[in-house]
């Protein structure tokens, strides 16, 4: 009787066991299709890359541009890099001729891309680090190739599109929108998740 008692015991605690590892295994699967941030992080945990496509306040009406780098453990920036078009030079005038016609440009950070504050959207994107190597190389190639600026013929939402379609992105069908506008609308467009496939090394 005592036998058959401790078997009894036995035998519900393994199914209970069972049950939890079930339970466990279906959360884990349901947040694979989970779009929100935290399910993102949690699935991504042991990533070490990252590409974020950002929109920041200025004086006009705003700028967009991609950050992108490692991470630490706990999902936190440690080092990064600044890829975005902009008229050359620090005076409004090149930037405003732009309106008309075609303007030199610089390519990496531009003042205020750096500083958290300004942030008005973000897209963020893991990555793998062989998908980082290859993101990372035509962006050089993208930056090495974009002489120009123009505010409608090909301005910072045209650049930060051009590396979201090489990823494998989708893109808002138009460039001329408010930056913010322009990657809150990537960022649905694509679930707020990866692409289905990225390209690698």
């Amino acid at each position: 009787m005592v036998k058959i008692f401790s078997q009894n015991r036995m035998s519900a605690g393994l199914l209970a066991t069972l049950l939890v590892l079930s339970m466990s295994t279906a959360a884990t699967a349901s947040s694979r299709y989970d779009v929100s941030a935290t399910a993102q992080k949690a699935q991504h945990a042991g990533t070490q890359y990252f590409i974020e496509f950002r929109a920041r306040q200025a004086l006009s009406y705003g700028h967009t541009y991609a950050t992108f780098g490692r991470l630490n453990g706990q999902g936190k920036i440690v080092e990064s890099r600044v890829a975005g078009l902009h008229p050359a030079g620090d005076s409004p005038v090149p930037w405003m001729i732009g309106h008309v016609f075609l303007v030199p440009s610089e390519t990496g950070a531009s003042d205020g891309d750096l500083e958290e504050r300004y942030v008005s959207a973000r897209y963020r994107v893991p990555l793998s680090e062989a998908e980082y190597r290859k993101v990372t190389a035509f962006i050089a190639d993208l930056q090495a190739n974009s002489p120009m600026w123009h505010a409608v013929l090909y301005n910072c939402n045209a650049f930060v599109a051009d590396i979201a379609k090489f990823m494998g992105l989708k893109t808002p069908s138009s460039t001329l929108s408010y930056p913010a506008d322009f990657i809150n609308e990537m960022r649905t467009l694509n679930n707020g998740g990866r692409p289905t496939t990225l390209p690698t090394g």
